[in-house]
């Protein structure tokens, strides 16, 4: 009977209930759990890893409706948190920066984590609908002047979350409407274009910078900007290829791929409607 009482199926209740509070705990952003400091929170994110991962019966779990919920709220506190830290750096004086850099990297890495489990519960469209939502006022607040020159760890950090939500669009992976898709590039396709030659600049200058986009980094996110470029109307397209073209930097994003694409589909397009203008000329004159 011992044996058999250990073999028997596992309490989906039971199994619920830890991930639903591992989740509550991964997510928390109301700082340390003394006097576990910030071990709890990691020790949460892992468990939550291996249980998404190796637990055979987790898809039933994450099925749940209050599961769903229950990462939803916890992927919103995140959000939130990383918003309100962000804006908050520019109201911060210098000394404080360096600590205000770390809390808000803590949260960006929160980000980050959770890209790496919500494809597995089919919730990605949620952490892409919401990245775009902030984009604006994120690219904004980057671009103030005082953070112009600090921050690099945070920017390359940002850059590896961006690449994520354009993966997860480019590659079908979630499907949003096209203007969703063209907010997201029309925020990120300058920033990241602008900040690949500043920070191959000043690896160059110091070869013990420690933050840079390294090369799978870089194929990545060109590839993914590609696709979603090529999946988006064609009006669309020209107005992000035009936009490319009219830049300094058009070496990286190379977009040439995409604009050979639609060159060919416009032309295609345009043969089309010829050929079927003429059809319906030689009809009407017949029929005449």
């Amino acid at each position: 009977m011992p044996i058999i009482s250990r073999i028997k199926p596992v309490d989906l209740t039971a199994t619920k209930n830890v991930f639903v509070s591992a989740v509550r705990f991964a997510t928390s952003t109301g700082g340390s759990c003394p006097p576990f400091g910030d071990e709890l929170k990691i020790s949460a994110q892992e468990q939550i890893e291996y249980m998404l991962g190796e637990d055979e019966d987790m898809p039933m779990v994450t099925a749940d409706d209050e599961v769903k919920s229950v990462v939803r709220m916890g992927l919103s506190r995140i959000f939130s948190t990383f918003e309100k830290q962000l804006s908050s750096l520019v109201l911060e004086s210098d000394l404080a920066l360096e600590s205000a850099e770390a809390n808000i990297l803590q949260c960006v890495s929160d980000l980050e984590w959770m890209c790496n489990i919500l494809p597995k519960m089919e919730l990605m469209k949620d952490f892409v609908s919401s990245w775009a939502g902030i984009s604006g006022n994120v690219v904004g607040i980057l671009a103030h002047k005082k953070l112009e020159s600090v921050m690099w760890g945070l920017k390359v950090k940002l850059i590896e979350v961006i690449g994520k939500a354009l993966e997860a669009v480019g590659y079908g992976n979630v499907i949003l409407p096209a203007p969703i898709r063209v907010q997201l590039l029309k925020s990120w396709l300058p920033y990241i274009r602008e900040m690949k030659p500043i920070l191959d600049s000043k690896c160059t200058e110091d070869a013990s910078f420690p933050h840079k986009m390294d090369e799978d980094l870089c194929q990545s996110i060109e590839g993914a900007i590609i696709s979603v470029v090529l999946a988006l109307p064609s009006n669309d397209q020209a107005d992000i290829l035009a936009e490319w073209m009219e830049s300094d930097q058009v070496r990286y994003p190379d977009l040439s791929e995409a604009f050979e694409v639609w060159c060919y589909r416009t032309k295609s397009a345009k043969r089309r409607l010829v050929e079927g203008s003429g059809r319906v000329d030689n009809t009407t004159v017949s029929l005449e």
